[in-house]
C-alpha cells in the first residue's frame, strides 16, 4: 500500500515546516509528500527546501484549496491519499492507526478520525472536536466499523475533518474529487458523495491537531450559507437516490439551506433578501420556519420590534 500526503499551501511559511515534519515523523512511513503551492507570495518554498523527506513541490496560480487538493490527487503516485492543511499537524501514529482500522475492515474506502484544536502557540483549545459536538460516544461504540447511515449522519453534522482523512485514490477519481466552484463546504459535498456509495469509518482517536488563528478562523457568513445551498443542490442532482434510501428528502435539504440563509438575513434586518431566501425555500418544500421568516420579513419595522419584545417575555 502506497500513501501520498497532499498539502495545499498559501502563504504558509509560518507553519508548514511543522506540518511536514509531523508527516515525516509518522510511525508508518508515508511514501510521498505533495505540496501544492496555491500562488504564495511569501517564502513558503524556501522553508520547504530546508526540510528532509520525499517532498514534491508544485506551484500554481491561486485557485483555492479545492483546486490545490485536486492537483495533488492528480499528481499522487499512491493508491491511498491523505490530506493535511499547511498550518495543522498529524499525531505520530495517525497513519498506523488508520491502517490497523483498514486491516480490520478492508471494505472501507475512507477512514477519518477525531482532532484536537490548538492555538498559535500549540496550546490546546478543544481536546476532542467529536466530544465537543457530542459525537464521540457513538464512534467509541462503533470502534472503527463501517458507519451505518453514514450519509444521513454526515448531513446532520459533518464529522469528517479533512486533515484526518485517508481515502482510496480511485474512489476520489470515481466521484469527481473536490468541487472547485464551492469555497465553503466542498469537503462535505465530497464526503457525502463517497458515503453514498462506499463504506466509510471514523476512529474515536485524535489523529490531527488543527491550528486556529486569525487567518483561518471560520466565521458564519452569507457566502458560507449560499455555498451550503449549492452543496445541497449538487447532492440532490448527483446522489438523490441514496439520500432517499437513507430517509432524507433532497428537496427538503435544499429548502432548509435556503431557510438558514433567510434567518441570517432576517437577523441582519435585510428583510428584502430574507424574503427572497424564504420564498426560494418555500418553492423547494413547504416548511413553517421558512413561512414564518418570509411573512415576518414583510411586516413593518415597528411590528417586528413588538414581536421581538414579546418573544423575550415568553
Amino acid at each position: 500500500m502506497r500513501i501520498s500526503a497532499v498539502i495545499p499551501a498559501y502563504n504558509s511559511a509560518a507553519y508548514i515546516a511543522e506540518a511536514i515534519i509531523s508527516i515525516v515523523k509518522q510511525s508508518y512511513i508515508v511514501d510521498e509528500i505533495i505540496v501544492i503551492d496555491d500562488g504564495s507570495s511569501d517564502n513558503t518554498l524556501a522553508v520547504i527546501q530546508g526540510l528532509s523527506g520525499n517532498i514534491r513541490y508544485h506551484k500554481q496560480e491561486n485557485r483555492g484549496p479545492a483546486a490545490a487538493r485536486n492537483q495533488g490527487i492528480k499528481m499522487a503516485q499512491g493508491d491511498w491519499i491523505a490530506f493535511l492543511d499547511a498550518d495543522d499537524q498529524w499525531t505520530t501514529d495517525k497513519i498506523k492507526k488508520q491502517l490497523a482500522g483498514l486491516t480490520r475492515y478492508p471494505e472501507l474506502h475512507l477512514i477519518a478520525g477525531d482532532m484536537t484544536e490548538i492555538d498559535e502557540d500549540n496550546s490546546v483549545l478543544t481536546p476532542s472536536v467529536l466530544a465537543k459536538h457530542q459525537l464521540l460516544t457513538g464512534f467509541i461504540k462503533d470502534q472503527g466499523r463501517p458507519i451505518t447511515d453514514a450519509l444521513s449522519k454526515l448531513l446532520h453534522k459533518n464529522f469528517i475533518p479533512t486533515g484526518t482523512v485517508l481515502v482510496r485514490r480511485d474512489t476520489l477519481l470515481a466521484v469527481g474529487m473536490f468541487n472547485e466552484s464551492i469555497h465553503y463546504g466542498e469537503d462535505l459535498e465530497l464526503w457525502a458523495k463517497i458515503a453514498a456509495y462506499y463504506p466509510i469509518s471514523c476512529l474515536p482517536e485524535i489523529l490531527m491537531l488543527r491550528r486556529l488563528h486569525n487567518n483561518n478562523a471560520t466565521k458564519a457568513s452569507a457566502a458560507m450559507l449560499i455555498d451550503s445551498i449549492e452543496v445541497m443542490q449538487s447532492l440532490r442532482q448527483t446522489i438523490s437516490l441514496p439520500l432517499i434510501q437513507q430517509g432524507l428528502k433532497p428537496d427538503r435539504l435544499v429548502a432548509d439551506a435556503y431557510t438558514a440563509l433567510a434567518y441570517w438575513y432576517f437577523n441582519l434586518k435585510d428583510y428584502q433578501r430574507a424574503r427572497q431566501a424564504a420564498v426560494a425555500s418555500l418553492y423547494e418544500a413547504l416548511t413553517w420556519r421558512a413561512l414564518i421568516y418570509g411573512l415576518s420579513a414583510c411586516l413593518p419595522a415597528k411590528c417586528l420590534m413588538i414581536l421581538k419584545k414579546l418573544k423575550t417575555l415568553f
